[in-house]
């Protein structure tokens, strides 16, 4: 048995956060209806190359374990309110002002379902000054700081390589409705879940925002570098870059053995992390000088017999390459009835000394509309004549 068994979830949102958490909340067993824009659906099922049977990689990474429904919310809101009342969580990311054109703001639902954890995603949370305003993810890595400590020291902001805020978001999102879904089975009562991804993601910085409020001094960046630590960050070697985390002082007088300079351990400079905080500039070019004499393989090798963590920085290829990748099995290959075999990769947590296997392709658009509205009580005549209207 999954541990949400039994929980039912209607998911309203798309893109990437929203269909993210409702992802998770099937992967551990809930059953997720995703309800999609007749004719076009998710807007994330046209964001390619590449396609597999017609359906972007995106769509695919973030849609696993959902059956999909298609339907015009406002010409078809009464097949929504039975939804709405058969469900124990409903995720949405309209902006306010669209909830209320939708009758769907929590008073709304709340009227329908009692009990409901409802839960919205937006940039800025829903009853802000903001509120109203869009929140992409390159605005939110922009607004929240993100994008200015990440880059080379002397570069431009740089956003990270994927959209990490909505991930975070997303993240945030599913601890709120598994807490919400603990709380109800105590004291009955459903959740009003109001998550922004502004707020996620700075509250992401971690030890970044903490030196800031603490010290206030704006961060910087440092590149691959870290800002607390030194030496921590990624080096080149004779023929590619490799990774060095050093992260105490011990860790540092075998470094220094390994590197064969064992006098830089005792050098009052370097002797203690904030003596290496402060002389990092001085510090990490003599160690980029020793690093460039040697292969790469051959410096990890030496590190890792001396128990400091090192690896090599992989491209993504290599990284699903690692036989310990193979060995968690966290790639497994689905039937798609469009695309045939593709493999996805599945849902990191283990538990019980077992993963969650993919039970379910991500669904082609619309694909259990059919088959949702039966277990709705509509008959084959009321469907045959919701489609005709286009209102499925």
């Amino acid at each position: 048995m999954k541990p949400l068994s039994g929980i039912k979830v209607l998911d309203l949102s798309r893109v990437l956060a929203g269909p993210t958490a409702s992802m998770i909340l099937a992967d551990l067993g809930a059953e997720v209806i995703k309800v999609e824009r007749p004719t076009t659906g998710d807007e994330t099922r046209a964001w390619g190359p590449p396609f597999a049977g017609g359906e972007s990689a995106y769509y695919l990474s973030c849609n696993r374990n959902k059956k999909s429904i298609t339907l015009d919310i406002m010409r078809g809101y009464d097949i929504l309110v039975k939804l709405i009342e058969q469900s124990d969580v409903i995720i949405l990311n309209f902006l306010p002002k669209t909830l209320k054109k939708l009758n769907l703001t929590y008073e709304d639902v709340k009227k329908i379902k009692p009990n409901i954890i409802w839960a919205s995603i937006t940039g800025f949370g829903i009853d802000s000054s903001l509120g109203n305003e869009p929140g992409y993810d390159v605005l939110i890595q922009g607004l929240s700081g993100f994008m200015s400590i990440t880059g080379e020291k002397d570069g431009p902001p740089m956003k990270v390589g994927v959209a990490i805020c909505d991930i975070f978001t997303a993240l945030y999102t599913v601890i709120a409705i598994l807490s919400a879904l603990r709380r109800r089975d105590i004291t009955g009562k459903g959740a009003k879940i109001d998550n922004a991804l502004l707020e996620c993601s700075m509250a992401s910085l971690a030890n970044v925002a903490e030196n800031y409020l603490i010290s206030g001094e704006v961060p910087k960046r440092y590149g691959n570098q870290h800002p607390n630590i030194v030496p921590y960050q990624s080096f080149k070697a004779k023929d590619d870059y490799f990774i060095v985390g050093v992260g105490n002082d011990e860790q540092f007088k075998r470094l220094c053995q390994v590197i064969g300079s064992p006098e830089l351990a005792e050098d009052e400079r370097f002797k203690t992390n904030p003596k290496r905080l402060e002389n990092r500039d001085i510090l990490i070019p003599i160690l980029e000088k020793i690093f460039i004499r040697e292969k790469r393989d051959h410096w990890i090798k030496l590190l890792k017999q001396a128990h400091i963590p090192s690896g090599p920085v992989r491209n993504v290829k290599e990284a699903f390459s690692d036989p310990y990748v193979k060995e968690r099995e966290f790639v497994q290959e689905v039937n798609h009835p469009r695309a045939g075999r593709i493999e996805l990769f599945k849902n990191p947590i283990h538990m019980d000394g077992r993963s969650f296997p993919i039970y379910r392709h991500p669904p082609l658009l619309g694909e259990h509309t059919k088959e949702i509205l039966l277990e709705l009580g509509y008959k084959e005549a009321d469907i045959e004549k919701l489609s005709k209207d286009k209102i499925i």
